[in-house]
């Protein structure tokens, strides 16, 4: 898959919802209905962050969730496009971007959504192919004022921000034009997966699937 491929791949996915659910999930046994729950929600693009060690078997139940579009977030290596991959993701996510997190993605035919968090990190990634980025740490790196900054002189590149995003001020980055969606773990409160408040998570989806810029 070449970086334009991707980048036009992961467009599509990331115009499915206004929000990108960034999920922790620590027991496989959650996976099925908290997938069920975002997805009723309106919320179908969904990133399993690889920081647990039931995140595969994690991706594998919420990969046949019906309407469920499942990701793996926090790819660090060849080994995790590889078994991220095996474990039915159709999407991955990277804090960052190396040559090799890249390559093991285009070889995989993963598309990745690749971090970017300043102009020239994202201006290499453009000389690539990619035109579709997540901005990583977000509000760390300056927040909406920051991305609109940086939209200004590249505005061909199009962002997910992550990091610090709530619905608190998902509306400051989803009014900027050079972004695509947010992504925020705000929708899957742990204390509402562990309780198995499948309701009150699909409430939360509800109301970010509504938010608009």
């Amino acid at each position: 898959m070449t970086p334009a491929e991707a980048s036009q791949k992961t467009k599509e996915i990331c115009a499915l919802a206004p929000v990108v659910p960034v999920l922790v999930v620590d027991d496989a046994a959650h996976a099925a209905p908290l997938a069920r729950a975002l997805v009723a929600g309106g919320l179908p693009a969904l990133e399993v962050t690889l920081r647990t060690p039931a995140a595969l078997d994690v991706i594998r139940e919420m990969a046949q969730v019906e309407g469920g579009v499942v990701g793996a977030g926090t790819l660090l290596t060849p080994a995790d496009v590889k078994a991220a991959v095996a474990a039915g993701a159709r999407f991955g996510v990277s804090p960052g971007a190396t040559d090799t997190i890249l390559k093991a993605c285009e070889d995989e035919g993963l598309p990745l959504l690749p971090g970017a968090a300043t102009a020239s990190e994202a201006m290499r990634l453009l000389e690539r192919g990619y035109t579709a980025m997540k901005f990583f740490p977000a509000e760390a790196s300056g927040g909406a004022p920051a991305l609109k900054a940086i939209g200004a002189p590249i505005p061909q590149i199009s962002f997910c921000p992550t990091g610090g995003v709530s619905l608190k001020n998902a509306h400051d980055y989803l009014g900027l034009s050079n972004v695509m969606c947010v992504g925020g773990s705000w929708v899957a409160p742990k204390d509402k997966v562990l309780s198995g408040d499948w309701d009150g998570i699909e409430s939360l989806a509800r109301e970010a699937a509504q938010l608009k810029g």
